[in-house]
């Protein structure tokens, strides 16, 4: 066998199902088998699920970061291959995965997200993708490896050992294998042609609990790697000043009114959040200026969200020590 794609679901309903018919359609010559780790789903999510190559494993609830451990296990290609429930890869998906890692040199790949949907929220969340990814196009090798499209040789994922579980929940369990892989020294491409198709959040109130929790699991990310506070692929730099000069606007707003010259530092932060965002505006301008229009009030929501979190993450870091 040479390649293992490993999908985690957790109540996917008919998700699920659009996922394997993609991975079946796949155009390859290489051998290749689906794993399907069912983390304790109460929906009926696999009884429709059928092929000659899938293997079905089922757990406790447990969380991503299990389930994926469990397929590595489970698995007997020579190559692992990552997507998620809610993803359709494209018919080439496997081929160009496995393409870099052909150079001996490279332990790791990442693709990248598209989307069919309509509404405002997910064609800025598409934006934001694509604004990350025009980033890691100038990167020679990158650091960071989101499960949606990932592709690892075996080998390297035993030696550097499985993801974190103490991430019980989709978040960011994926940065902190990627991170630690990198530390070991480990390199790690982005190949922008393996897509996959997928459903983002459509509300803006699914959107920020999204953010929110992204927000309280880096701060544990960040415990253990606590270089990654300068740096990494997937981070935009522009986004910590966004996230501060938000939450100072906010924070000196709401004082305002029972403290005397601190509407004018909200003013100033405005400003300020309102420069750190011009770029992404110019972009979106260009790809969908719809969307451009409502980008500063879904960034001012991300961003809050995003900081919310990371304060949370790191209160509950400090207690636990």
């Amino acid at each position: 066998m040479d390649i293992s794609v490993i999908v985690p679901v957790f109540n996917g309903g008919n998700k699920i199902e659009r996922c394997t018919d993609a991975l079946k359609r796949q155009r390859t010559e290489r051998a290749f088998e689906i794993i399907i780790v069912d983390d304790g789903s109460t929906d009926g999510s696999l009884q429709k699920i059928t092929g000659h190559n899938i293997r079905v494993f089922k757990q406790a609830n447990q969380g991503p970061a299990a389930a994926r451990n469990l397929g590595v296990e489970k698995s007997r290609g020579k190559i692992v291959l990552f997507t998620d429930a809610d993803c359709a890869p494209l018919k080439n998906w496997i081929e160009e995965m496995v393409r870099p890692l052909m150079d001996s040199q490279i332990s790791g790949v990442k693709g990248c997200y598209l989307t069919r949907q309509k509404k405002i929220v997910p064609r800025f969340v598409q934006l934001e993708y694509e604004a990350k990814y025009e980033r890691m196009k100038r990167d020679r090798y990158i650091d960071f490896i989101d499960t949606y499209s990932a592709g690892f040789v075996k080998k390297d994922i035993l030696t550097v050992g499985e993801y974190d579980t103490n991430f019980s929940t989709p978040s960011v369990e994926d940065q902190e294998f990627s991170f630690r892989m990198w530390e070991k020294g480990y390199r790690m491409v982005f190949n922008p042609n393996a897509r996959v198709y997928h459903t983002h959040p459509d509300s803006i109130i699914t959107y920020m609990k999204k953010k929110f929790r992204i927000g309280f699991w880096k701060a544990f990310v960040l415990k253990k790697h606590p270089k990654k506070i300068l740096r990494d692929s997937h981070t935009p730099q522009l986004l910590k000043f966004e996230m501060g000069f938000s939450t100072l606007f906010l924070g000196a707003l709401l004082i305002s009114p029972f403290k005397s010259g601190l509407f004018f530092y909200a003013l100033l932060s405005l400003m300020g959040f309102l420069i750190t965002i011009f770029p992404f505006f110019v972009k979106a301008m260009r790809k969908d200026p719809v969307v451009a229009v409502f980008s500063p009030i879904l960034l001012f929501l991300r961003d809050l969200s995003l900081s919310f979190g990371l304060i949370v993450g790191s209160f509950k870091v400090l207690i636990s020590r």
